[in-house]
């Protein structure tokens, strides 16, 4: 996929794998659309380690939201290490392959964070829609919310830890499709050039 030329977008879900997860990769899988997942370690990748490998299986992208949701910039840099590096540990065990990207709790970083990222190898993903999810269990509200944010490159953050957004998913895909987006993962949206270490992605 090359979106330069194409309509993309991107979904990704923080805060998994829960309960939902299952539900939410059936509708992927049915509706055909990649996905990126910041998944926690502690609680969520510990909980569910099939969904990890079940979401590398199918084609999205899984990636990392830390170990215990530690709000990184008011945490001793060992610590964040730790944060960062422990689901990337689990990750590869379970699926193979390490990690290149890390989201940060509620999107809080500095440049203590950004250097132990980069000596990991691994890219910053933030985000340029978001349904603000975690305040509402209203299906509707979230889905428009979302289409109303929604534009060529963007990223839309969605946590399917929350009991109104994976109902929400299939008509937030349903409409971007009639729209003219193809959906992608967020290593896509560079393409053809790539994700690169160190770098900050919000689009």
């Amino acid at each position: 996929m090359d979106c330069r030329h194409a309509k993309c977008i991107a979904l990704t879900f923080d805060a998994g794998p829960s309960e939902n997860s299952a539900r939410l990769l059936d509708i992927l899988k049915e509706k055909q659309v990649p996905a990126t997942f910041f998944l926690l370690g502690a609680r969520h990748i510990e909980k569910y380690p099939e969904l990890v490998v079940r979401m590398a299986a199918e084609g999205h992208e899984v990636a990392n939201h830390t170990w215990d949701h530690q709000i990184l910039t008011r945490t001793p840099a060992d610590r964040v290490r730790e944060e960062i590096q422990r689901p990337n540990e689990e990750m590869e065990r379970l699926t193979g392959r390490k990690p290149t990207l890390m989201r940060p709790p509620q999107g809080r970083t500095d440049d203590t964070v950004h250097r132990i990222r980069k000596e990991l190898g691994m890219s910053e993903v933030l985000w340029s829609v978001t349904a603000k999810d975690y305040t509402t269990t209203d299906s509707a509200l979230i889905t428009r919310r979302v289409l109303d944010q929604s534009s060529r490159d963007r990223i839309i953050l969605l946590h399917d830890i929350y009991a109104g957004t994976v109902p929400a998913v299939p008509g937030i895909i349903d409409a971007l499709k009639e729209r003219g987006y193809v959906f992608v993962t967020v290593p896509q949206l560079p393409a053809p050039g790539r994700a690169e270490p160190g770098r900050v992605y919000r689009r």
